[in-house]
């Protein structure tokens, strides 16, 4: 492997000693550099202003004598001020982009010990954002000062820029990625697996990127509230400034639609008695939120893809467009594939990130800790701590685990019926009489029939032991008693399987079911024939 290093030239410390022999007593970074027997350098690229080529032949000349091994080359950049930023990065981005900078089998290194500091933050960023896959070499007197260093070598640090090399930097990034998650899930305890993993790549989205995000979904499966917490999650690592914007398209219409949205001049239409700068403008460096945007007319959604791809449009009755640098979260709860309905142009720009919220039904695992949030939220709004009998909560949860219970309003059905419960709660506490008045009243206002689960449930704490009791979740333990229902009421692990496992038999995802129910069985210590029906 070939060794090539990017240098600067150091107009003072390298010209330390000048011409005299004493400059071999002095500590000079580009000479000490190629001194280091550890680390040969085959090519060292410096970078000279013209004005200093005699000081650059002076330090070539140097190296010749005590690492001919080196092959010295002057890159001319001029820099009319060596600290103006953008003048700087912008000559340097050009010169990263030289070939002799992405060979194979070389090692490329970036020295930062001379040059402004402007210069130095210029190549530090060429390498951390690897426009030249290098790590940085770090020079210095062993003393600590050039006048007093009595070694010319000196000593070097080398510095990867890979921070996952880094346990501690990465174990404190983790933590940190661990903590933007349960901010976008509300600190709820999802244990979805699916769900979770939505979550992980919508974190790494609202992070890196301020491209369009599309979420869909059924009504009421979170996608307003995922919105505001993606916003506030990228206000909180400083990646936008503005105003979160929340606008329902359904409730827009007409010249509505483009007035509330585009903003307008007085007397632009009939009752437009003021200005209105419209919520684009409002959203100015922050986060507009469309939810139903497929409700938005055909006319309106044309101004909406040039104001997304241009930032800017006309305000209806100006004179001249507007400009408001927006990002953009849409809302779904329907197909938006039919071009007479929705510009395909316009879905092709808002899709670049969709993700799909699942509905309450598909997260069934996720009911008991948002039945958590749910009251926790109660209390900060009213300042009453209500809780659920143990009795009370194994009721509800089996009646919210039950299949037949669609959900159809998702996460709101279970808001409005936490709400209702805790309102009518006497002394802090809901009952299973509650549960039992609040389930009924859910049933007649859906339509909902629970039949394929038994409302009483299996007493199991005698069945297994106190340690597995105790560990397990109410959502297991719900689980758990409906199977030993059935194994109860089943002949044999066979029939009790066929029951369980019904759907995987019709479609043939599993061979042997009787298998998996005995190793579920097993989790918790039991045997089929401890609870089967043996009659």
């Amino acid at each position: 492997m070939k060794t090539t290093v990017i240098s600067v030239l150091g107009t003072q410390k390298d010209a330390h000693g000048g011409r005299s022999q004493s400059r071999w007593n002095t500590w000079r970074p580009n000479i000490g550099l190629v001194q280091q027997e550890s680390l040969p350098i085959d090519e060292l690229h410096i970078i000279v202003q013209r004005e200093f080529t005699d000081l650059a032949n002076r330090i070539k000349e140097d190296i010749s004598l005590v690492s001919p091994e080196t092959s010295v080359f002057f890159d001319f950049i001029e820099l009319n001020g060596p600290w103006d930023f953008e003048e700087v990065y912008e000559k340097f981005y050009t010169y990263s982009k030289l070939p002799c900078f992405h060979e194979e089998k070389t090692n490329y290194y970036i020295h930062i010990s001379t040059g402004s500091h402007v210069e130095q933050i210029c190549l530090f960023l060429l390498a951390e954002s690897h426009h030249i896959q290098a790590k940085l070499i770090q020079t210095s007197p062993k003393e600590g000062h050039v006048r007093h260093s009595t070694d010319p070598k000196g000593t070097y640090n080398i510095i990867d820029l890979d921070l996952s090399r880094y346990d501690k930097l990465a174990a404190r990034f983790e933590i940190e990625r661990k903590n933007d998650l349960e901010f976008l899930k509300q600190g709820i305890e999802t244990k979805s697996h699916t769900f979770n993993q939505l979550i992980e790549t919508i974190e790494r989205v609202a992070i890196r990127s301020s491209d369009p995000i599309l979420l869909t979904g059924p009504t009421g499966a979170g996608k307003s509230q995922l919105a505001k917490q993606i916003y506030l999650l990228k206000k909180q690592i400083g990646k936008i400034n503005g105003a979160f914007v929340a606008v329902n398209c359904a409730t827009l219409d007409g010249e509505l639609a483009k007035s509330a949205l585009f903003g307008h001049k007085k007397g632009s239409f009939s009752g437009a008695g003021t200005d209105h700068i419209g919520f684009l403008k409002e959203a100015d460096g922050g986060i507009i939120f469309l939810d139903e945007i497929g409700e938005l007319p055909m006319d309106t959604q044309a101004m909406l893809l040039k104001a997304i791809e241009e930032k800017t449009y006309r305000p209806l009755g100006a004179a001249q467009d507007e400009r408001s640098d927006f990002q953009i979260i849409c809302g779904t709860n329907r197909n938006l594939d039919d071009p007479k309905k929705f510009r395909s142009d316009l879905l092709a720009r808002i899709n670049l990130w969709q993700f799909r919220l699942p509905g309450l039904a598909e997260r069934r695992e996720d009911i008991e800790p948002n039945l958590n949030y749910e009251l926790e939220n109660y209390a900060k709004r009213t300042g009453k701590h209500i809780t659920l009998n143990s009795e009370a909560r194994k009721r509800f949860l089996a009646f919210a685990l039950d299949k037949s219970n669609v959900w159809a309003g998702n996460f709101r059905d279970l808001n409005a019926m936490v709400i209702r419960m805790a309102t009518l709660a006497d002394g802090g506490r809901i009952t299973i009489e509650l549960v039992e008045e609040e389930i009924a009243r859910y049933k007649a206002a859906n339509n909902v029939n629970t039949s394929s689960l038994s409302e009483d449930t299996i007493d199991i704490s005698e069945l297994i032991s106190n340690d597995i009791y105790n560990s397990l979740d109410e959502f297991e333990l719900v689980q758990l008693s409906h199977v030993v229902k059935v194994c109860k009421e089943s002949s044999s692990a066979a029939a009790a399987a066929k029951r369980l496992f019904a759907n995987s038999i019709k479609e043939k995802s599993s061979t042997n079911n009787s298998d998996r129910l005995v190793k579920y069985l097993a989790k918790f210590g039991l045997k089929f024939k401890q609870i089967g029906n043996n009659s």
